[in-house]
């Protein structure tokens, strides 16, 4: 399988159901399934957590036969949802992922429940052509640092130098957190051909309105400006659109509570 599932049982105890639909968690580009822990437990309150790692991510291999632009991999989580036995879910994307999960539900809308998208790509008025220099400091930085990344991240300089730019909060990210961040970063050998793939498209597709769809930005989120990538009229007029103070483009690490009760209110419908 080229798309790699870790499921998360909802907590004894908890008044969490296990008739309702997993919630389904699709990391971002670069990224890996390690970059949710920190609402994990939360979520399991609510019901059963599944994680994926994409082709190329989290120390999961490229897989020549996927293409890695939005709408191929959305195609392939699909196939990998149903041979999982994942029949319905609660969808919920950061970043790149956020844009998978509004291709899933604009085209295999049979697969997902609700639509959850935090800071997704796609979204910008204008389609890149190429990549912005400067824009893959985050993958240059891991790819040098890595192997004394846990030494390097125990100071404040190392810390602000590779998530200030991510989270305005970053001197409340955890050192598990940062550290799981970095390696997943140098590890991603997907990170440039889904860069690539992505180049001269964008996410406009309808989204049929039985989806609820809530997207989610931070006020804060420098990677993706609401300037320019923030654009609502690509998505479904149904959606529900919130923006969460002093956030970042990781709305899971610096609004984690918000996030759940945002992801929460679908599950709980």
């Amino acid at each position: 399988m080229a798309v790699k599932f870790q499921r998360f049982a909802p907590t004894i105890g908890s008044a969490a159901s296990n008739s309702r639909d997993p919630i389904l968690l699709v990391h971002g580009m670069g990224s890996a399934d390690t970059v949710w822990k920190p609402i994990i437990p939360a979520l399991q309150e609510v019901g059963e957590v599944i994680t994926c790692l994409l082709p190329g991510h989290g120390g999961n291999p490229l897989d020549p036969r996927v293409a890695m632009d939005p709408y191929s991999l959305a195609a392939h989580l699909h196939e990998e949802m149903a041979r999982e036995g994942i029949e319905n879910a609660h969808l919920v994307g950061n970043s790149l992922g956020g844009w998978i999960v509004l291709e899933l539900a604009a085209n295999f809308p049979h697969r997902v429940a609700t639509v959850t998208a935090l800071a997704p790509a796609g979204l910008w008025l204008h389609p890149f052509f190429f990549r912005v220099p400067g824009t893959d400091a985050a993958k240059r930085i891991a790819n040098r640092t890595n192997k004394f990344a846990h030494i390097g991240l125990r100071l404040g300089i190392a810390q602000q130098l590779g998530f200030s730019r991510v989270s305005p909060r970053w001197r409340e990210i955890s050192y598990e957190t940062m550290l799981d961040a970095t390696r997943a970063m140098a590890i991603s050998d997907g990170y440039y051909p889904a860069w690539d793939a992505f180049l001269d498209k964008r996410f406009d597709t309808p989204i049929d309105s039985s989806i609820p769809i809530t997207v989610v930005f931070g006020e804060k989120d420098r990677t993706l400006p609401a300037k320019t990538c923030q654009e609502r009229s690509l998505v479904s007029p149904h959606a529900r659109w919130v923006i969460l103070e002093n956030t970042g483009h990781a709305p899971m690490w610096d609004s984690p509570n918000e996030v759940v009760s945002e992801i929460s209110r679908h599950v709980l419908i």
